[in-house]
């Protein structure tokens, strides 16, 4: 239930502030108190279309400079991504020299970014937009930069300086597993330090699950946003991999996203060469449902129109910034449909019809009670809006009504309900995910 939920949440925080009380009469403790990402951020990262590309002499269009980025930039604006709700423009790995200057500082490449990283982030706040960096908390980047490890607070400091927005910080070439939770933890106390607000985005929990089962409580504490997962390919194989581990561990990161906080599934791959037309609409969708950031990695400069359209699809992006800021959840698999639920502020819910099977025709889902527990938000009458693959209005509905859908093979029906008579749903009328057992015991097996 809720009230269960958040028993075990308070109790939760209850260890971690036992244990940050300790740790303060060691030092001071400043939990991560920036105000942002009150909803899933979005934005455009570089990694997955541009990865490490630094020949700008072959390749001059393509290659991680500052020319890359301004021109972003503009296309954002140009565009209509900004209008959108796309505000980050962010550098990923292999900006950095390969050595810090005689201050100890990180440095840009300066062939490659001629203007420097504050010049960069004047001309992109002059567009409306913010600027995101990478960095890493061990020795060494994952392409064998320099890294921050022992060097948290000028890294921050100098992060500030340059009046960057974001921070993406990743967990390769650490000395030791057990200093994962130190690491992060202390650039998020320096970022706090600087007076600046940064948006912090960790892969805190990708890197210490191989060794213990991450503490969401106190990650949630520390970072605006965390990966769980490896990076996601341009490829169906690596989309299907990632809904399928958050499904794994709903239980376990579904309680701790919300605003302020939200798990991160790793970049949109819309747009470019791997998924198909319905695939790319469930990556869409599921992103909406899981409230994950929506970071774009594609060339926006030469994007194909039908990947713009889903991309700035506003139903679907209102979905994913719904103020309430619940997490959706997979609440059913019967032959190759998955049912993912998200609870939406005004008693609204978001259902995902997502279609496994890779042959054959459409497949035929059925829009019941038995299928739904969450369908008696439709009680006595609800308003059905079908989203994804196309916007439809399918009117008033009641919890007796029998609405049939076709769903492609690899594609996701993404559709919301909006109680129109009687009483509004309540929490209590949700699926919740240390419920799905339950729920699971009263469904029709021949579904």
């Amino acid at each position: 239930s809720f009230r269960k939920a958040v028993a075990i949440a308070m109790a939760r925080l209850a260890v971690l502030l036992l244990s940050v009380g300790v740790c303060a009469l060691i030092q001071p403790v400043r939990l991560l108190d920036n105000g942002l990402a009150l909803t899933p951020p979005m934005g455009w990262l570089h990694w997955e279309r541009f990865v490490c590309n630094v020949d700008c002499g072959s390749d001059p269009e393509n290659c991680i400079s500052e020319k890359l980025f301004m021109q972003m930039a503009d296309v954002m604006v140009e565009e209509g991504w900004k209008e959108a709700g796309y505000e980050y423009v962010c550098i990923d790995d292999c900006w950095l020299a390969p050595s810090r200057d005689a201050q100890g500082r990180l440095q840009p490449d300066p062939k490659r970014f001629p203007s420097g990283i504050k010049q960069l982030a004047r001309y992109i706040h002059s567009k409306g937009l913010k600027l995101g960096i990478y960095a890493d908390v061990g020795l060494k980047t994952c392409e064998g930069y320099p890294g921050s490890y022992g060097h948290y607070d000028i890294d921050a400091k100098t992060f500030a300086e340059w009046e960057v927005d974001l921070l993406k910080y990743d967990g390769c070439n650490m000395p030791n597993w057990t200093l994962y939770a130190e690491g992060y933890i202390n650039m998020s106390r320096a970022l706090n330090q600087t007076g600046r607000k940064i948006l912090y985005s960790c892969e805190w929990p990708l890197y210490e699950s191989s060794h213990q089962k991450p503490n969401y409580t106190a990650i949630r504490q520390y970072c605006n946003q965390w990966r769980n997962f490896e990076d996601v390919f341009d490829s169906w194989r690596t989309v299907q991999q990632i809904i399928d581990l958050t499904s794994g561990i709903q239980k376990q990161i579904v309680p701790a996203a919300g605003p302020g906080g939200w798990n991160d599934p790793d970049m949109l791959v819309i747009g470019n060469f791997g998924l198909s037309k319905d695939q790319q609409q469930t990556q869409m969708a599921m992103w909406a449902i899981m409230a994950a950031p929506l970071m774009m990695s594609n060339d926006l400069r030469d994007i194909d129109p039908q990947s713009k359209e889903l991309l700035q699809n506003r139903r679907v992006i209102a979905i994913n910034q719904d103020p309430l800021g619940m997490q959706g959840y997979q609440t059913m698999k019967a032959n190759s449909f998955e049912v993912w639920e998200r609870p939406l502020s005004g008693g609204k819910m978001a259902y995902a019809v997502l279609n496994r099977r890779e042959i054959g025709g459409p497949g035929f889902f059925p829009f019941t009670a038995a299928v739904l527990p969450s369908k008696k938000i439709c009680f006595p009458q609800c308003n059905v809006t079908q989203v994804l693959p196309k916007y439809q209005e399918l009117g008033v509905q009641t919890s007796d009504s029998k609405l049939t859908f076709l769903v492609n093979p690899t594609g996701t029906l993404l559709f919301t309900a909006t109680p129109v008579t009687g009483r509004p749903s309540t929490q209590q009328d949700w699926v919740w995910p240390m419920d799905f057992e339950k729920q699971k015991k009263g469904r029709d097996p021949n579904l």
